[in-house]
């Protein structure tokens, strides 16, 4: 107490407090890590880690670390010099009420955003569950019989319906056609995609769609400019020529609509934004994305299934995953690594908030208003460009357009500029009934609301022949959770069947799950940047600007590049925009022909399926037996490709776990041919203040934000992928055709876009942009440093029980470890999957499965664990050894022992009967702390190849759910 009350005013301030609570191990702990590891010092384990040539020189140039309060003030402050209008610009993004129970139980709620993707299924019921049910909307919505679990945005998921359709297209002909009345940031980006696969694009309008010898389609509904028309002449003269054909549509007009697979299509795709998910300046936004079950195998992203638990309960899990780019590599359907989980599963919550009834109570309100204010403009004498629609009316103002656009804005509502003489105004959920009166007014319409919705209901707006006349939402979950009460036990119920951050540690190897403290994710659901159209005047935008500009520069300093793009949301975008700056800085010089990718064999599945989208030819370069790039091999393959060297996809420290000594001489090797060197940001967090991508020798580097810097991972997303670009490469990074990236003078206008929304999921990077600033630069390298010493401790603790695969020059990993299984499994037949599923009885998560190395598990800590948790998880690890052993030792049968059956349920340890070889105290118990914070497993372990064989992927029966 003496001490406090003499000590100096600075060191009561607490300036670096957030940096101790961010950080797990106090000093004490760090001190006796550092003991069991034999080196005096934390710079010494850094010393023995990270090879000198590639250390920084100096402190990384950020201010030093803010209060949390002091940090929330500041952004607060920046936040309110955005001008928050209500927003009737429409094309795809739309105002919408997040049903307060689903804002403050999903959207706040760690136990809902703290989740990792769900692969270890028996541990992740409840949001396999509400991705079950935003399917099963999706199917109903869309006609079809099968929908995805999400895709990135509407955009992209255009995209990747067009490489679907090529997929599975017999048409020989390498042309696809586009709607003319697709949304413009789809068409941009659809342009940039088709670009790297060589497709030809014809754009026309979507009656002549089926005149053109095409392997494809893709059409609006409702357009954007908002008409609604009948789609089903084109449709079906496109599948008579054998095209597959694929609609972009709006999810509330398919409310009221004939479903796109009723119309015909193939594919149905969009944005499931309008439901309960705030516009956030672009996103982050679930796509939906529909097919016809002949085309399971060929559609991109994670499908949710049904299967049966080796008890014959239902169970859920993610199916056919054989298809995905972490088995197929660059035959894979998709490089989508994050999609958005999160909301997903809030768009699917609102559904069942709602139900069919609510949801079309929305629907016709918002085509309600929308016909009254046309019905005002009609009487006005104003002409429209559709006389059909469901949301959006678009004026042919003459000269006034401009005036209005003025007047509009100034009254506190934004339009759309849609030419000189045309205005757009796209009605949602949040319109009033003042708002059209006020809008009518402005245009010198008649704004009597009463007496236009008498003359509207009388009339009618929508063609008949195009109104729904089939069920949606049936399935008994949409029809029970109408009161909050309902809806919370539901969210409640979910969220106890999973486990996330808030649970225990969840030790992933290359995914780096760390804090999401509590402060970085305030502001991300203040009105200021929650309700922000991206298309909204560049001027009311001014916070947000100066919010993601001021993100830019924070990773500029940590990574030494000239030049920052925000558009990629989600790691893999930034894969595939940091291949394409790189294809297009070759173009530019003339050296086209330079379409080889070196990539280690070690390399996440991503880095190959991305290099196949950028139309690069894949060439895997061999790593030796310590784990590192063998550097004969690649400087073989280098001098060999030579002439047509693009790039080398690396990940720094190595995909196994470790600074590999050479990496300069690597990079030093493919400048020396032409080539650029392409860094994967997923281990970045053992990089931070300790060296940079650019130090090393990279030319471009995507970030991963929701591992690095601190967005949480959502359950499988959201995510963002922001690279950084090395000066002359920065002219060649996404631009976006509706608003663009930058000031008139940027390096790269004009440059296609590679998602939806021009800084991709802005409304998230709030949260890194407040995990830096309250860390500061010296905060940020002290968590670095942790993470390599809790990865260095858990490695040497566990190492006499399971083999370190890969270990520097010195002894030491990285930020991560790898533990062989191999030599278990030769034995005793005990896999790296029943360690995975045993240790859901002690409480967590298991590690990285058999990535990078088939038969092990890679544990990563991050710097966020303290030694009393980092203890847990090493006594769960040593006892499931020497359960193991007792394998070993003939003391339980290899057929059924503790790990062969677990995860062990609730419902398996309370039964009336108990047959195995060990008691229900080992399966539930089997450490004294287990029962002090016991999480019970929902379902027994799950049969994957029933799930496969007998696909169903849609809401389960209830009575399938009984026993």
């Amino acid at each position: 107490m003496q001490d406090l009350l003499t000590a100096p005013l600075a060191r009561l301030e607490q300036r670096d407090a957030f940096a101790d609570r961010h950080i797990g191990p106090s000093p004490n702990e760090i001190a006796a890590m550092l003991a069991t590891l034999g080196v005096p010092s934390v710079d010494a384990l850094i010393g023995q880690t990270v090879p000198a040539a590639i250390r920084l020189e100096r402190p990384l140039p950020l201010p030093e670390g803010r209060p949390e309060h002091e940090a929330l003030a500041a952004l607060r402050a920046i936040a309110q010099k955005n001008v928050v209008n209500k927003s009737f610009i429409g094309l795809g993004y739309h105002g919408t009420h997040t049903p307060t129970v689903i804002l403050r139980n999903v959207l706040e709620n760690p136990g809902w955003y703290t989740a990792y993707t769900p692969y270890q299924a028996e541990i992740a019921q409840g949001r396999l569950e509400a991705l079950l049910n935003f399917q099963q909307m999706v199917i109903d919505l869309t006609g079809l019989e099968l929908a995805n679990a999400s895709l990135l945005d509407e955009a992209t998921a255009a995209a990747e319906a067009m490489a679907m359709a090529r997929r599975v297209s017999k048409v020989k002909s390498n042309a696809f056609f586009i709607d003319e009345g697709v949304l413009p940031q789809t068409l941009d980006v659809m342009r940039t995609r088709a670009h790297y696969f060589g497709f030809e694009l014809i754009v026309g309008p979507a009656a002549q769609a089926g005149e053109h010898e095409v392997f494809g389609a893709l059409l609006q509904y409702p357009d954007a400019n908002g008409e609604v028309r009948d789609l089903g002449a084109p449709l079906a003269a496109l599948k008579a020529k054998g095209a597959i054909s694929a609609v972009a549509c709006d999810p509330m007009a398919l409310v009221l609509l004939k479903s796109p697979g009723a119309l015909g299509a193939d594919i149905a795709l969009g944005s499931a934004q309008r439901f309960g998910v705030p516009m956030g300046f672009g996103g982050p936004h679930a796509a939906f994305f529909a097919t016809r079950e002949a085309f399971v195998r060929a559609m991109p992203g994670r499908i949710i299934g049904v299967s049966k638990d080796r008890h014959g309960k239902t169970a859920l899990r993610m199916a056919l995953q054989t298809r995905e780019q972490h088995i197929r590599r660059e035959k894979a359907n998709s490089n989508i690594c994050t999609s958005q989980v999160l909301l997903a599963n809030i768009a699917g919550c609102y559904a069942v908030y709602h139900g069919p009834q609510g949801l079309k109570t929305i629907a016709a309100r918002i085509h309600r208003l929308a016909a009254i204010f046309a019905e005002g403009l009609r009487r006005a004498g104003i002409a429209l460009v559709a006389e059909s629609f469901f949301d959006t009316v678009l004026a042919r103002t003459g000269a006034r357009a401009a005036e209005l656009l003025a007047a509009a804005e100034a009254a506190g509502y934004n339009l759309r500029h849609v030419s000189d003489d045309t205005l757009g105004v796209a009605m949602d959920e949040t319109t009033t009934a003042q708002d059209v009166a006020a809008l009518l007014a402005l245009f010198g319409a008649p704004a009597d609301v009463a007496a236009l919705d008498a003359a509207v209901s009388a009339a009618g707006v929508l063609p008949a022949a195009l109104l729904r006349d089939d069920a949606i939402l049936s399935h008994p979950v949409f029809n029970t959770h109408h009161t909050e009460h309902e809806m919370l036990r539901y969210l409640k119920k979910l969220q106890n069947r999973d486990l996330a951050l808030d649970h225990s540690m969840i030790s992933l190897g290359s995914c780096t799950m760390k804090l999401n403290a509590t402060s970085e994710m305030i502001p991300i659901t203040w009105p200021e940047f929650a309700n922000l159209h991206p298309f909204a005047p560049r001027a009311q935008a001014r916070g947000y600007v100066e919010m993601i500009d001021g993100l830019a520069d924070y990773l500029k300093a940590v990574t030494g590049f000239d030049a920052i793009s925000m558009q990629p949301n989600s790691g893999a975008q930034g894969e595939y925009a940091g291949l394409v700056a790189i294809q297009r800085y070759h173009a530019a010089r003339g050296e086209s022909q330079r379409k080889v990718c070196l990539i280690p064999r070690s390399a996440h599945g991503t880095n190959p399926a991305t290099a196949q989208m950028c139309g690069m030819d894949v060439v895997v370069v061999d790593c030796d037996d310590n784990g590192n790039v063998d550097l004969a091999d690649l400087k073989a393959k280098a001098a060999q490709h030579a002439e047509r060297l693009a790039a080398l996809m690396i990940t720094y420290p190595s995909t196994h776990g470790v600074f590999e000594e050479s990496i300069r001489e690597i990079c030093a090797t493919v400048h020396a041919h032409g080539g650029q060197v392409y860094m994967d940001g997923a281990n970045l967090n053992a990089q931070v203040g300790l060296t940079s991508p650019a130090t090393i020798g990279a030319d471009v580097s995507h970030m991963n934000l929701h591992k690095t810097f601190c967005i949480p991972h959502g359950g499988g997303g959201p995510g963002m992928g922001p690279i950084g670009l090395k000066a002359h490469l920065a002219p060649f990074m996404a631009d976006h055709v509706v608003a663009p990236t930058g000031g008139t003078g940027r390096p790269n206008a004009g440059q296609g876009a590679v998602a939806a929304a021009p800084f991709g999921s802005a409304s998230i990077l709030p949260i890194s942009w407040m995990y830096i600033a309250m860390m500061g630069g010296a905060g940020l390298k002290r968590a670095t440093e942790v993470a390599i010493l809790n990865a260095n401790y858990v490695a040497a603790r566990l190492a006499p029980h399971y083999p370190v695969l890969y270990t520097g020059s010195q002894g030491r990993v990285a930020h991560e470890c790898i533990l062989d299984i191999r030599p278990i499994k030769a034995a005793t037949g005990i896999s790296e999957v029943d360690i995975a599923k045993r240790l859901m009885d002690y409480g967590f998560h298991a590690p990285t499965m058999s990535f990078p190395v088939p038969g092990t598990i890679m544990v990563e800590p991050t710097e966020s664990e303290d030694l009393g948790e980092l203890e847990r998880f090493i006594a769960a690890m040593i006892a499931i050894r020497e359960e193991i052993a007792r394998i070993e030792r003939g003391e339980l049968p290899a057929d059924d022992n503790p790990l062969k059956n677990a995860p062990h349920t609730q419902f398996e340890v309370t039964a009336s009967t108990w047959v195995h070889a060990y008691s229900r105290e080992e399966a539930a118990y089997p450490l004294p702390w287990v029962a002090d914070n016991k999480f019970w497993p929902s379902v027994g372990r799950i049969d994957d190849v029933h799930g496969d064989r007998n696909l169903f992927c849609a809401c389960v029966p209830v009575e399938d759910y009984a026993g």
